[in-house]
């Protein structure tokens, strides 16, 4: 044989990840061993289970004045929410090429409806995530985003992943109701619990029950679109169920009712749709906030703003280009880069429609479990998105209790990423185990980071290894220290 000639098991391989047509060379499918219908059914998957986002932004960002008594109205939120989302969403399916959708992050809304909005106008408001989004790109275009994304240790970014399966999955719980907030009152020290009164007293975390069992069999057996067919039949039985019971919603007259649906009362629509309301889109005020409060103050939020979403993107990625199996061996998503560039642009775009900062979604997880790993699935989620806009009452027929039970699912995944941490040195193990349990406890992914980072420095510091710590690992956490103490150093400051 001619010692030119491919042998017979190389060019076997090379057919076998061999693009079959232009979009699969494009969106790396085959590479990646994945398929069309895989990035279609992940993609569903993905929109059932981050569509929420629709309904809860506008609950967050349209029930808050602003300094001047102002209130966004929900019914444009929510169209300026789908927009946004369902743009992004293909934006960095089609140029990045990664199954990571995009949407408004809850971190940051809640930030800026709980903090910034009591001292300036939802306009200005809006021009502070503008400008965060700005310094972002920049970061990413001059490669200082990658560069820190670089900076983490292996052990590190495995933590963060696991760290990520559990908030995820608390999310999941708590969505569902089937981990609740003990209130005051009630005369203990137990700060949450199960369900009512330690029971499963409700409809709705009954359906939650139900699909998390039939979702976790169906994945067990190997079934194909096993989380998609457990969220359509969870939906399915939950509009049984509100049929014969009427469990009704979880707020009536502003009052909360412990047994009813959160979100989305699962009903079949009177009607299909009516036109989207994008009157929101371009109502910033880039540099009212700096005379409004004055420019330390104003530095302050943006500066806030800035960590929060950064590290929140940055655990994100990590996280989910390794479950997706197409992390290099740093543990980074291919196209870093450009996929960084892309979702510094989230921030700018959701200033700019109102909808505030959009950015990587951790329920992506879901639809990369389905089987999803190209920018085709994302491509699926945006048009959805986008769809929602028309047809609200359709997708509101989905209660948040049929789609947690993919969250439990992918965060019982995730958490295998902890046989990549060295729990044998104890200067890795306190790190790692703080980055894992702060983002659950603390419902912050950015939190879960900054502790796991100033852990790491220190440890190093006093055990002799000072040397091995990356000298933007050193900046990160020193601004973390300033990030976790924001309050205080505001009030002083003030």
């Amino acid at each position: 044989m001619s010692t030119n000639e491919t042998p017979a098991g190389e060019r076997a391989e090379k057919a076998e990840t061999a693009p079959k047509n232009a979009l699969d060379k494009y969106f790396f499918i085959t590479k990646r061993g994945s398929t069309p219908g895989r990035e279609l059914r992940g993609g569903l998957v993905t929109f059932f289970s981050m569509a929420y986002i629709i309904l809860l932004n506008p609950l967050i960002l349209g029930g808050t004045p602003d300094i001047e008594g102002h209130t966004l109205s929900i019914g444009e939120i929510a169209a300026v929410t789908a927009f946004t989302a369902g743009i992004m969403t293909i934006a960095f399916g089609s140029i990045a090429r990664l199954p990571f959708a995009f949407a408004t992050g809850l971190g940051i809304n809640s930030l800026v409806a709980v903090t910034i909005v009591s001292e300036v106008t939802w306009a200005e408001a809006m021009g502070l995530i503008v400008i965060e989004g700005i310094l972002i790109l920049i970061l990413a275009i001059t490669g200082l985003r990658s560069a820190i994304f670089n900076a983490v240790p292996a052990d590190l970014k495995a933590a963060i992943t696991v760290g990520i399966g559990l908030f995820i999955a608390m999310v999941g719980f708590v969505d569902a109701s089937f981990v609740r907030r003990i209130p005051d009152a009630a005369g203990t020290t137990v700060p949450v619990g199960l369900g009512i009164d330690g029971s499963i007293a409700s409809w709705p975390t009954a359906i939650f029950c139900v699909g998390l069992l039939l979702c976790g069999i169906l994945v067990a057996r190997g079934v194909r679109g096993g989380i998609l067919i457990g969220i359509i039949s969870a939906t399915v039985l939950a509009i049984i169920v509100e049929a014969i019971f009427s469990a009704g919603p979880s707020f009536v007259d502003g009052k909360p009712v412990a047994t009813g649906w959160n979100l989305a009362v699962p009903t079949v629509p009177d009607s299909l749709g009516a036109l989207p309301n994008l009157s929101l889109i371009g109502q910033v005020d880039l540099f009212g906030a700096f005379t409004r409060i004055g420019p330390l103050p104003a530095i302050l939020f943006v500066f806030t703003l800035l960590l929060a979403n950064f590290f929140d993107a940055m655990g994100t990625f990590t996280g989910l280009s390794r479950e997706a199996g197409i992390a290099d061996e740093n543990g980074n998503p291919p196209n870093m880069r450009t996929a960084l560039v892309i979702e510094g642009a989230g921030a700018v775009v959701g200033g700019l429609t109102s909808s505030s900062s959009n950015t990587v979604f951790l329920e992506s997880a879901t639809g990369i479990a389905e089987g999803a790993r190209t920018g085709l699935a994302n491509i699926v989620t945006g048009v959805l998105f986008l769809l929602a806009m028309f047809f609200t009452p359709v997708y509101k027929v989905v209660p948040v209790e049929a789609a947690a039970p993919a969250l439990i699912i992918v965060g019982a995944l995730m958490i295998g990423q902890v046989a990549n941490i060295d729990f044998t040195k104890f200067h890795i193990a306190l790190p790692a185990f703080l980055t894992i349990v702060a983002m659950p406890f603390t419902y912050s992914i950015a939190n879960g980071i900054g502790v796991g980072f100033v852990a790491w420095v220190v440890l190093a510091l006093f055990t002799g290894r000072a040397k091995s710590v990356n000298p933007l690992l050193w900046i990160v956490s020193a601004l973390f220290v300033v990030y976790f103490a924001i309050d205080p150093i505001t009030s002083v400051l003030s």
